[in-house]
Parts: C-alpha cells; sequence; structure tokens
C-alpha cells in the first residue's frame, strides 16, 4: 500500500513539473487586442453603430484570429452572431436595438496561440419612426368577457413585421390561461383566451417592443404596461324566443327577468356582446334610427351592449309586453326595478349573449365586443405567429426565431 501510495505521488511531481503555468499560453494574462480587431462602430468616435446594419467584428492582418465574441444589452442579454471558420470575421445574426447601449468581448489568439482581449462599450443609434403602442381598456377590474387591445400608432401590414410586433406584446394572467393576438385591422390587435377569462383574475400586459427593429426602418417606441383583473363570471343569456334573460353568477342562475326585444324589423342582434358602458340616463329618439319624430325620450338604467345604440334598460311602456311579445326597435327592455338591478350588478367586460332573435348576427369588430363569435381557430389564424406554425412547427420553435436583444 505504501508503495502505490509513493508512486501516485511521484506521479503528481513529474506533472507539476513539466506543465507550470509559464509554459501553457492558454493560462497566460491575455494582452491588449484593441490593434488587432476592430468593428463596425470604430469609424465614428463615440463608438455608435447603425441599428439598420449587422455588427462585424473583424481580425486585421494575419498574425491572429478572432475565437469567441459576446455582445450583449444594458440588462445582460445576447446578441446572437456567427464567427466564421478562419476566425477573420463575427457577425450578428439578429438586428440590434436602436438607442441601446451594447458590450462587446471579443477573444483572439495570435500566431503563437497567446490570448488577447478587446472590450468595446457602444450604443446604437436613435430610430428615426417610431412605432408605439397603447394597451386597452383602463386598468380597472372588468367582466370575464373583457378583451385586451392593443392600438399601434403606425400601419403594419408586412407579415413578418407583424410577427415582430406580435411577439413582442406579452399577455400574462394568474390563473394562468393561453391566449392569442388577432390582428382586426392594420393599426389595432384584439386579445382573448378561448374560453372566457377566469374570475377574479389578474392580467397584466406589457411590450418589449421598445428599441427592436420592425421593419423598414420602423423600430418599437414606448408602451405603458396595462393590468386588469376579473370579477365574478356575470353572464345573461338572453332569449328572444321565451321573452326572458336569465342572469348567472359563476354559472348559478340568481335571477330570470321578463323582457321584451327586437319587434320585426328592428329585431336584436343575435350573439355574444360585452357591456360597453353604463349610463344611468340617455336620451333616445326616433331619428336615430330612422324614425323620424316618433319617439324623444330620457331612457333610464341603461347598460350599453354595442356602439350603434342596442342597450338593456328600463322600457316601463312595455311591460304588458315584457315576458310575452318583441316590441322594442332592437334593444333589451325590462321593468325599471329589474333594469335598475341589472345595472348595478353587471360591469363593464361582462357577458351578454342572445339566443333565438329573427335578427342579424353580432359582428366581430366594428359595433363593439363581438371578438367571442369567432370560432377559435378561425380567431388563431388572425394572429401573424400562426401562419408559422402551418408547417409543423411548434410554438417553441417560433419563439427562437425571436430576436435575443
Amino acid at each position: 500500500m505504501l508503495t502505490c501510495t509513493l508512486l501516485v505521488a511521484s506521479l503528481i511531481a513529474g506533472l507539476s513539473g513539466c506543465g507550470g503555468p509559464s509554459s501553457n499560453p492558454l493560462s497566460a494574462k491575455p494582452y491588449d487586442a484593441a490593434d488587432q480587431i476592430s468593428f463596425s462602430g470604430d469609424g465614428d468616435e463615440n463608438h455608435r453603430a447603425d441599428p439598420d446594419k449587422p455588427l462585424e467584428v473583424t481580425s486585421k492582418g494575419d498574425d491572429g484570429r478572432i475565437t469567441d465574441v459576446t455582445a450583449t444589452d444594458a440588462a445582460g442579454r445576447y446578441v446572437r452572431g456567427e464567427l466564421t471558420e478562419d476566425g477573420s470575421r463575427w457577425r450578428s445574426t439578429v438586428p440590434l436595438a436602436a438607442g441601446a447601449h451594447y458590450t462587446l468581448r471579443v477573444s483572439t489568439e495570435d500566431s503563437n496561440g497567446s490570448p488577447g482581449r478587446r472590450t468595446i462599450d457602444f450604443t446604437t443609434s436613435s430610430a428615426r419612426k417610431l412605432l408605439k403602442v397603447t394597451f386597452g381598456p383602463k386598468a380597472g377590474e372588468y367582466g370575464v368577457g373583457q378583451p385586451v387591445t392593443a392600438k399601434l400608432s403606425r400601419a403594419v401590414k408586412d407579415p413578418s413585421a407583424r410577427s415582430v410586433v406580435e411577439r413582442a406584446l406579452k399577455v400574462d394572467s394568474q390563473p394562468a390561461v393561453d391566449g392569442v393576438w388577432h390582428w382586426v385591422d392594420n393599426k389595432t390587435l384584439h386579445y382573448r383566451p378561448q374560453d372566457y377569462w377566469p374570475a377574479h383574475a389578474t392580467i397584466n400586459v406589457h411590450s418589449n417592443l421598445k428599441g427592436i427593429r420592425i421593419g423598414g426602418g420602423l423600430y418599437g417606441g414606448d408602451a405603458k404596461t396595462l393590468r386588469l383583473t376579473t370579477g365574478d363570471r356575470i353572464e345573461a343569456l338572453t332569449d328572444s324566443g321565451t321573452h326572458q334573460m336569465t342572469v348567472k353568477r359563476n354559472g348559478v342562475p340568481i335571477r330570470t327577468i321578463p323582457i321584451t326585444t327586437g319587434m320585426p324589423g328592428f329585431d336584436t342582434r343575435n350573439g355574444t356582446k360585452v357591456i360597453l358602458a353604463k349610463e344611468s340616463a340617455v336620451r333616445m329618439t326616433g331619428a336615430s334610427i330612422g324614425l323620424g319624430n316618433s319617439y324623444d325620450l330620457m331612457v333610464y338604467w341603461a347598460t350599453r351592449v354595442t356602439w350603434s345604440g342596442e342597450y338593456v334598460h328600463a322600457a316601463p311602456w312595455s311591460t304588458g309586453a315584457q315576458g310575452v311579445a318583441n316590441v322594442s326597435h332592437g334593444c333589451t327592455g325590462m321593468s325599471t326595478a329589474n333594469a335598475q338591478w341589472f345595472f348595478n350588478t353587471v360591469k363593464l367586460g361582462d357577458v351578454v349573449k342572445v339566443v333565438n332573435s329573427n335578427g342579424a348576427d353580432m359582428t366581430n369588430f366594428d359595433n363593439g365586443y363581438g371578438d367571442w363569435n369567432m370560432a377559435w381557430n378561425d380567431w388563431r389564424q388572425g394572429s401573424a405567429l400562426a401562419a408559422g406554425q402551418r408547417d409543423g412547427s411548434t410554438p417553441a420553435d417560433s419563439a427562437r426565431l425571436r430576436p435575443q436583444v
């Protein structure tokens, strides 16, 4: 046993004697490689790089090569890039952010194998065209049917630019649910889950778009974060055939109300609507629906569900027809007591669904929030990212394409 111990000790001693630090160039202190390395911002005395162009690092001369490059922004996020096989050049493969600060660290090796290092701090030029995002609705508590909206300051038409924008707009909820952005038009997006939001959820909305290159000289600008919460799940099922409204809280019926809806020619729209506003008193006139001076009156406890003027409201003049016939000009009428109760029970974002009417279907976007009338698969196809998944790729594959800046 003693013999083995001495043998191991002698081997260790021998290795230490022939492999000391002075003979290993990789363990030597890196030399300053400033004279051997150039980058694409060297021509600017303030080390300012153009974010519209790739970042390039080049080895000068034939007596050395680049072995490694890291470029990070102020938050420590890496910029992906590719190094040529001969170590002569490194080039970024994702866009840089505009108006951002970066640190570039370049490792080199000379012809003798000695390591070199150059560290450079630089900034990118500010963007000339910015895309600002305004999230909606206003912060506060809403019903479970309230979509999240994003209004862009400029039109975005190109599919690849839309993908950049959409990846940067983030919606997180607790409890967590999966949702998708849908492009309503070139300047408007809506976000919703497959089903309504959970009751008593917290929804946080923010943008990672600031400084990111979108395309055509356009860069992401500021966006104020948004926090929403949901209350109880309130749903009002309006049955024009039975002339009854059933109001549910968290799936449990809490009130059944005799109602009247639109008469023939003024039929109430079928479909799911979201409460847009609550007005304790609103003036309604026949002229507003093409009936001249046929009526002009104040209506109380009015809950708006379309921008074109459909409400749930008190209609004391039609109590004899409520629960029996449809005699309104498109609104849902009920007694004053029931209308006041409904007004005080619901909140913006709660759901009103109309069935068994002879009216047209509620449109998706141009008359309020008809978002929930669109089938989930159709909704997803309104996402710019859905196109990248038709070829069998997964959401994780799409995420890898996101610029890591």
